[in-house]
């Protein structure tokens, strides 16, 4: 047994002499451990205290326990602050410094120092205000003691910057950045000093490292968010580009208590929040406050998880099924072992993937380098919940979410015949040949979507029965005459659905089909083979060959019927109906004193107890109808089925797989998505009454391009957002509030699943009665995609790019029918209210306009798209290859966008907004977006190997004109010297003609070669052209 220590301390081996020893031993360190000793003093006394109903507490405001002699350290609220310098001493006469401020937290326990966080650049001034603040989130280690240091650099060469990144404990994902920079001077002070600050400010001197000279001052400012009443402001005079301003810093609270960061709620589904906040300037020179948190979801793993597992369940359950199928002939019989074969090796890989994710601690993300990992390729990449929090004077706080998220598509599989969306089609292109192979009936993918349909309603419908005619026995032996008619009602609905499912041509044509496989079966006609789906016969042909060698399509039923099996359920419940009808009639008889006695007086002529008995016979005989019923056509549609699985073997069951892992992703990615939405809206009536009247919107951005490998991606996730339309989601009642009891829940099969969502009881309580009697609320998922890198420039010059056009024209459709359908059942008065009064209509129809337009990356349809989706209450993700370089160029474009849009940024402070959000320009490959206000964009700035190809360019066509220039001359002295050879003299001196001196063939090489060459030049300046693109890529 090993142990490691987190202070860097050498490893203690401890040796054991059994399992149980060595397991009393970890038992014994993890008791010991400081955190879990903490735990149980902090626990102690909290009973002590509630026993003296006292709470002693030292100078320094914490709480004391006299007899046990610890010290309860109290959680600090938000610690946040804004910093700005004045009179920095110039690092040059000629130069004023380009000023940032890189803070660091002293450890009090361990006297370490920290790096934390940084602000952004301000160049060329004295009097730097950094629009970026510091926040310490509730969960960080920090308390009054905590000493903060605060270091000023001048940057010499800002575009020199490179990004590096901290991993500790509780924060991994913190990026700071290390710059070409000269010390300045720093500072420190504690965090008690500023909460007790009567101005809530630190004026603080900023001294050399000597600490001998003074070079100007840092002024901390805190930022009390949520904590300010009654419109009270915290003014500062500070110094902006030259003039006087005010900042003002009011805010009422953030979001409902339920949505608040740290609550119960939150934190039971997103984990490790990266906090970052700003200030910046609005139209009438006041001040915003705007805080963005990025967090992980633990959903991350836990519904790939689920999904494997109901994976498991459903393909074991189609084994079992393939089993009880019973005896099948020779040819049939084969094909059902190599099916089961080949269900048993997915369920044994899906259960060493489950195996090893069950392994796995630590974040609750899948990071891009681990995207082509075999036993991650369930998890989607990089997803994260972004969330901005603006704050405005006199204005109510607003949020924006959106979720982030890499393209859900099977990397460990790759790309190189396509993805999902060119697989299926080609697959289904040649499904014929393969029944032709493995001698099957095709069933077109409409018959197998009905089989499956088919199968899951009696599923779901025989319990249903079940328990309804239980109930109506128990409604008979209570006497209730009202109850038994209610009974019997929801009874007749549920066993007429059960009748009208299995009303199909296909289930009665699969029973003939499963009978006529059967190993005593013999085809008297030999006219088992039907040539089109309707089921008409062909004629007797004598030299047919009796054996089957080919069926193409459904066979008929004319020899095997089975019209008597779904008459005797109908049958069933018409004699319940008649005995309840006799049973009322007989108690309204008795309630007529005048009445005489009828029929119904002498079958009934019992005791009122006998109602039950009376009743128990039929509904016995129902049962066992429905149940034969269930069982033929169990059989029937898994016999489809299996046809269907051998005429697709092996590919069909690798295009599954492939399935299976796109949806996972995609699921998680939506279930997350959801979570976080209704967690903001659980006290907007208007979302609620929307959310279970019509459903939500869940909006998909890609920026993936439409060439090479990506193509393959968008092609994966076409489908795996398109298989989102069978999900549903269901809002019940935690057991309690433990994080694990407030886990959403997945259930159903591949064509029909349920994610369940678990609330508090308080919570779950407060919404509306439809939501609590569990209600499907459903998702209506689009996907609009624009390519925006460099491969998207080689795509739409030289490539294709119908498959974007399609996608996006496609799921307008969706995005239109919805808001038709929200404007029937919704006023459109409960859809948020935005500060440009755009109207819907207006922007659907200029969506569809920009979708019409052929334009090169017009990021416009992306624009609109998700300000529509913003209007209609719905869910935002934002993805590219990896959720990285291009996804937060476009989450940070769209909170600017948001702020200046809504909240009144000032324009002169857009670029610099946008600026701070990105804090070091993304590193990678993104083109410009066009939008002249969108600023800078990351710096592509191309390495010296991309420029091999333009000077090998320049060279080649240097060596062209010296090619040239040689031709040319050799050209011209072939015919010199033709014409100074043989013929000197001239014919006739008056005559004035001369000797034919016409060329011969092998003059006219050189003209060929130059022309040949020129040819050449111009593949060679195309290849030449494509391969610096490609560097470029």
């Amino acid at each position: 047994l090993s142990a490691e220590f987190e202070s860097g301390e050498p490893d203690l081996y401890l040796e054991a002499f059994s399992k149980s020893d060595c397991k009393s031993w970890i038992v014994a360190l993890r008791e010991a451990n400081s955190e879990g000793l903490q735990k149980r003093i902090r626990h102690l006394q909290q009973l002590i205290m509630e026993i003296q109903g006292s709470e002693p507490a030292d100078s320094l405001g914490r709480e004391i326990t006299q007899a046990a002699g610890a010290v309860m350290i109290p959680k600090l609220p938000n610690v946040e602050f804004s910093l700005a310098c004045r009179e920095l001493a110039a690092p040059a006469r000629e130069r004023k410094p380009n000023a940032v401020v890189q803070i660091a937290v002293t450890n009090t326990q361990e006297q370490s120092l920290t790096t934390y966080t940084s602000t952004e650049i301000v160049e060329g001034t004295r009097d730097p205000l950094f629009l970026t603040g510091v926040t310490f989130p509730p969960e960080y280690p920090i308390c009054e003691e905590t000493r903060v240091k605060l270091t000023v650099y001048d940057v010499k060469d800002k575009s020199q910057e490179t990004s590096c990144c901290l991993f500790y404990k509780t924060h991994p994902k913190i990026i700071f950045c290390l710059l070409q920079r000269s010390f300045l001077g720093s500072t420190t002070f504690s965090v008690g000093e500023l909460l007790k600050s009567k101005e809530q400010q630190l004026t603080l001197s900023l001294r050399t490292s000597d600490g001998t000279n003074t070079v100007g001052t840092v002024v901390v400012s805190r930022f009390r968010m949520g904590e300010i009443e009654d419109g009270e402001v915290d003014q500062i005079a500070t110094d902006a580009q030259g003039q006087k301003c005010t900042l003002v810093c009011e805010s009422a609270s953030h979001g409902t208590t339920n949505d608040k960061a740290g609550s119960p709620l939150m934190n039971a589904v997103f984990k490790n929040p990266v906090c970052k906040v700003y200030r910046f300037q609005t139209v009438d020179n006041k001040w915003m406050l705007v805080r963005e948190q990025m967090a992980e979801c633990t959903l991350s793993f836990n519904i790939p998880k689920q999904l494997i597992t109901l994976y498991i369940q459903e393909d074991m359950r189609r084994i079992q099924e393939l089993k009880d199928l019973g005896d099948l002939s020779p040819h049939w019989e084969n094909l059902r072992k190599e099916v089961i074969s080949h269900y048993g090796q997915m369920i044994s890989s899906y259960q060493e993937t489950l195996t090893e994710m069950s392994k796995l601690t630590g974040s609750s993300f899948k990071p891009s380098c681990s995207k082509a990992d075999k036993y991650l390729e369930f998890i989607p990449i990089n997803l994260h919940t972004q969330r901005m929090q603006v704050s405005c004077p006199r204005k109510t706080d607003a949020a924006y979410d959106v979720i982030t998220v890499g393209a859900p598509a099977a990397h460990f599989q790759g790309f190189k015949n396509g993805g999902l969306q060119r697989l299926l089609s080609r697959f289904e292109a040649e499904k014929k040949n393969f029944s032709t192979t493995y001698q099957c009936i095709y069933y077109s993918p409409e018959n197998t979507a009905k089989a499956k349909e088919v199968l899951t309603s009696i599923s779901l419908l025989q319990p249903l029965i079940s328990s309804r005619a239980d109930q109506l026995l128990q409604a008979a032996q209570q006497h209730c005459t009202s109850s038994l008619k209610e009974a019997l009602k929801t009874l007749s609905d549920k066993t007429e659905q059960f009748v009208h499912a299995l009303k199909d041509e296909l289930v009665k044509n699969a029973l003939l089909a499963l009978y006529t496989a059967r190993p005593g079966y013999v085809n008297k006609r030999h006219s088992a083979v039907c040539n089109n789906v309707d089921g008409s016969e062909s004629p007797p042909k004598q030299d047919r060959p009796p054996p089957l060698k080919r069926q193409d399509s459904i066979p008929h039923h004319s020899e095997y019927d089975e019209e008597e099996v779904w008459v005797n359920v109908a049958k069933s419940l018409n004699c319940i109906i008649a005995m309840v009808d006799r049973l009322q009639e007989h108690e309204n008889n008795n309630q007529d004193a005048t009445a005489e006695p009828s029929l119904a007086d002498v079958i009934t002529s019992h005791t009122t107890g006998d109602w039950q008995e009376q009743l128990y016979p039929l509904v016995v005989t129902l049962k066992d109808c429905v149940t034969e019923v269930v069982d033929r056509a169990r059989k029937s549609m898994t016999f489809v089925l299996l046809q269907e699985a051998a005429c697709s073997i092996p590919q069909g069951l690798l295009l599954k797989q492939r399935r299976d892992v796109v949806f996972s992703q995609a699921l998680t990615a939506l279930a997350c998505g959801f979570v976080m939405r209704l967690y903001a809206g659980l006290k907007d009536k208007g979302f609620l009454q929307q959310l279970h009247l019509v459903g939500l919107i869940a909006q998909f951005e890609s920026l993936l391009s439409t060439y090479s490998e990506e193509i393959g991606m968008l092609e994966d996730m076409e489908v795996g957002i398109s298989d989102l339309q069978r999900v549903t989601f269901k809002i019940t009642e935690a057991k309690s509030e433990d994080p694990s009891d407030l886990q959403p829940v997945v259930s159903g099969r591949r064509d029909y699943y349920t994610v369940e969502v678990p609330l508090p009881h308080e919570i779950f309580e407060a919404l509306p009665n439809e939501i609590k009697e569990g209600k499907p609320l459903q998702v209506y998922p689009v996907l609009f995609n624009i390519g925006i890198n460099q491969q998207q420039t080689l795509a739409e010059r030289f490539g294709d790019i119908s498959l974007q056009e399609r996608i996006n024209q496609k799921n307008f459709e969706i995005l239109d029918s919805y808001y038709k359908l929200l404007s029937e059942k919704v006023p459109l008065q409960y859809l948020p209210c935005f500060q440009t009064q755009t109207d819907l209509k207006e922007l659907l129809e200029t969506l569809q306009q920009n979708i019409l337009t052929k334009k090169r990356k017009n990021v416009e349809i992306l624009w609109l798209a998700g300000t529509i989706c913003r209007r209609l209450n719905g869910i935002r993700f934002t993805s590219c290859k990896s959720a990285k370089d291009r996804t937060s160029m476009s989450v940070t474009l769209e909170q600017c966008a948001l702020l200046r849009d809504e909240h009144e940024l000032n324009k002169d402070y857009f670029i610099r907004a946008l600026d701070c959000m990105r804090s070091r320009h993304t590193q990678g490959d993104v083109s410009q977006w066009d939008d002249p206000e969108a600023g800078s964009v990351a710096d592509n700035k191309p390495t010296s190997r991309n420029f091999y190809p333009v000077a090998l360019l320049l060279v080649s066509s240097h060596l062209l004109v010296v090619w040239l220039i040689l031709s040319l001359a050799l050209l011209l002295a072939k015919y010199h010297r033709h014409t100074q050879g043989d013929v000197s003299q001239w014919d006739d001196p008056e005559a004035g003609s001369v000797a034919d001196n016409k060329p011969t063939s092998r003059h006219f090489y050189p003209v060929a070669l130059l022309l040949v060459s020129s040819h050449l030049l111009v593949v060679w300046l195309i290849l030449s052209l494509v391969f610096l693109l490609a560097k470029y890529q």
